[in-house]
């Protein structure tokens, strides 16, 4: 039976039973490449030494036997930019030293085979399952095969949540709801789990929601009807159910 814990103020999670996974998502490592052409500076090699640091000390404390990458490591789509060339493999060098590491590829990860060392798992896009959870991107649809599961662990639609008078507006979030399993499997019945991990880009949110450029899902769009949810700030707590989907989804 596997245990599920969010790592307290911070968009991590673990997943514990034979073995202790640290799951992470949506790092987009080089995304100052689009900020620098809009004329905004956080500085050279700051963002890629804070997500090394983080992450890093983040196994230190946890001790998992492998972190779990979810996707979205670099942050273009179709190329790979200059800043990827040097910081991916800098990322998983760094990485590497202290923990295993599985990457499940992105929509933004073309190509990352290029960037990636030998000894960092490299699975298929389609996700990986371990004992009943499937830990996927989230930007493809799963197939049957995966029908057997009765949770999906996801990244990819980086939730924010977005209320103008609350104090927690513009804040990441966590999103997690429960559906009939039909609805992702069709060959299937019963209920489904799933949970949204936030992006753990620290520059990644929004006070505006017509800035904030939301990722699709068709995991989510197959969604008609939610039987119940939570939505869960990083320092844990509870802000929103099923009727509030729309303003981080």
């Amino acid at each position: 039976m596997l245990r599920e814990k969010i790592v307290p103020k911070k968009p991590a999670l673990i997943i514990e039973g034979q073995k202790k996974y640290l799951i992470v998502t949506d790092l987009h490592i080089g995304f100052e490449s689009n900020l620098t052409s809009n004329e905004i500076f956080i500085g050279k090699n700051t963002a890629i030494n804070e997500t090394i640091n983080e992450l890093i000390e983040l196994v230190k404390t946890e001790k998992p036997n492998s972190v779990v990458l979810l996707g979205d490591v670099k942050s273009s789509i179709k190329n790979i930019s200059k800043i990827e060339w040097n910081d991916v493999p800098l990322f998983f060098e760094k990485l590497k030293e202290y923990c295993n590491v599985i990457l499940i590829p992105g929509n933004h990860d073309a190509n990352i085979q290029r960037l990636v060392p030998d000894d960092i798992s490299l699975i298929s896009s389609t996700g990986m399952v371990e004992e009943n959870i499937l830990f996927t991107h989230g930007h493809k649809m799963p197939s049957e095969n995966f029908g057997h599961v009765n949770q999906i662990i996801m990244g990819h639609l980086h939730p924010v949540f977005f209320q103008e008078e609350s104090i927690v507006n513009g804040q990441k979030v966590w999103v997690s709801m429960r559906v009939e399993k039909e609805q992702i499997f069709p060959s299937e019945s019963g209920e489904l789990k799933i949970t949204i991990v936030p992006s753990f880009n620290k520059y990644f949110y929004a006070t505006n929601k017509r800035k904030y450029k939301k990722s699709i899902s068709p995991i989510i769009e197959k969604i008609k009807k939610v039987s119940s949810a939570r939505i869960v700030t990083l320092d844990g707590t509870i802000i929103g159910d099923e009727t509030m989907l729309d303003q981080v989804l």
